[in-house]
């Protein structure tokens, strides 16, 4: 049954993908799909983008190492997002023909800013993506028992079927799927796993006490704030966090859909750290790689752990296409285009745009 509904749902998905991909005439649909989005949209679709299997199983291996200081350190996330949304959005209706990060970049340094930018963002998206990749097979691996190379051929396969066809509008339109079955899918995990262990006071007594609360040595300190600081600068403007701020229909959309993305990581991020501790009062002696896939195989009931399994690949995806759509976005408009003495038909961007997304699908 758990296969099963995880087949249905790549299925649907695939079909999803496909067909907010028709209708692609230029590059820019391409990249922005006409900036026709509003606040609901951006919010889901940003969501998803950086829930990525780092947000979220790999955040619950650590909670189970070390505690809920990983939580709070994931919070400069959300911070760096609500900032985002007070200080960024508003400036993006002064790009109204940028599609990428090289594009603004141009405006204010030139050419040659541009092309270093596509340089470090193509690096950075497909290293990204690799990533992503490896755990679509792990975690088909674990959840159906396929192969993992058999999981990253199909898993990614479908992938890059509908971001090499529509681009940004389809990995929009898959993103809000992937939004609400990991929206639904993971808080299921945490409170099924907290009624496995007898409630939130029975979980208490099985953990030590340092796991519950933040460090108070200096040195500690420090370093919770360095993590703190780094998840909070350190994405600020990856280019698939970019992307999003440029297709709204308005800065009004761009600005609350930033907020609510904001708003969401902060419980998010604590629902998917409490699993992990859920994982280690239920078998201190686990592999903290299996932190959450443990929590779903021994608490979730048998009938919901499709939906569950369901909600883990949507996580992996649903950052694989944004960082493999923004990698070909890169490559095409901030390498390419610079590089070129004679401009391309508008055809002919497009078809450059789709033959990069899948080669570097393939490549990653």
């Amino acid at each position: 049954m758990e296969t099963l509904v995880v087949i249905v749902y790549l299925f649907f998905v695939l079909l999803i993908g496909l067909w907010a991909g028709r209708g692609i005439k230029n590059m820019r649909d391409y990249a922005l799909a006409g900036k026709s989005f509003g606040t609901l949209v951006i919010f889901a679709t940003l969501s998803a983008s950086f829930i990525g299997g780092g947000f979220s199983m790999g955040n619950a291996e650590k909670v189970f190492l070390v505690g809920i200081s990983n939580i709070v350190a994931l919070w400069g996330f959300s911070v760096k997002e609500i900032l985002v949304a007070k200080y960024i959005a508003p400036q993006m209706m002064r790009y109204p023909n940028a599609i990428s990060v090289g594009d603004i970049m141009d405006e204010h340094y030139g050419k040659g800013a541009r092309l270093f930018s596509g340089v470090f963002s193509l690096a950075l998206c497909a290293g990204i993506l690799g990533a992503q990749i490896g755990a679509m097979g792990y975690v088909f691996n674990l959840f159906l028992d396929v192969d993992r190379v058999w999981g990253v051929l199909i898993g990614c396969g479908i992938v890059i079927a509908y971001a090499t066809v529509g681009g940004m509008r389809s990995v929009v339109w898959t993103d809000i799927i992937q939004f609400i079955v990991l929206a639904v899918g993971i808080p299921m995990t945490l409170y099924f796993g907290l009624q496995h262990v007898g409630g939130w006071q029975a979980m208490q007594t099985n953990l030590p006490e340092a796991h519950l609360t933040l460090p108070t040595e200096p040195l500690a300190i420090i370093a919770l704030l360095s993590l703190f600081m780094t998840f909070m600068l350190g994405e600020t403007l990856v280019p698939p966090y970019l992307q999003r701020l440029l297709i709204g229909k308005s800065s009004k959309n761009v600005i609350r859909g930033s907020l609510l993305s904001g708003l969401f990581s902060i419980p998010f991020f604590a629902v998917t750290g409490l699993i992990g501790l859920v994982a280690l009062a239920m078998q201190p002696t686990l592999d903290a790689n299996l932190a959450m896939p443990y929590v779903i195989q021994q608490a979730v009931p048998p009938i919901m752990q499709g939906i569950v399994a369901a909600a883990i690949v949507s996580i992996i995806m649903s950052s694989a296409d944004s960082f493999l759509n923004s990698a070909s976005i890169a490559f095409s408009n901030d390498i390419v285009t610079p590089l070129r003495k004679i401009p391309l038909t508008a055809k002919a961007e497009l078809m450059l745009a789709r033959v990069v997304t899948l080669l570097v699908g393939i490549a990653s």
